[in-house]
């Protein structure tokens, strides 16, 4: 009994016997106008990189510092 209910029930099966095409799947559009912030927190290696960059930028200039 309970395949019968199983093989008979869905969606495409009804759309099917109705005659309609199947369902269009909905696809949400992403803004491709991103700005620079949006694209810094979706990389998540870029913020290391600048900080650590950042960090050797300082030591250098320290350095450069005491040796005058």
């Amino acid at each position: 009994m309970w395949s019968i209910f199983f093989k008979n029930m869905g969606e495409a099966k009804r759309r099917k016997d109705k005659g309609l095409p199947p369902r269009a799947i909905k696809k949400e559009k992403k803004s491709e106008n991103s700005n620079i912030f949006q694209k810094i927190r979706r990389n998540q290696v870029l913020p290391v990189i600048l900080a650590f960059g950042f960090v050797i930028f300082l030591i250098v200039d320290l350095i450069r510092y005491y040796n005058q």
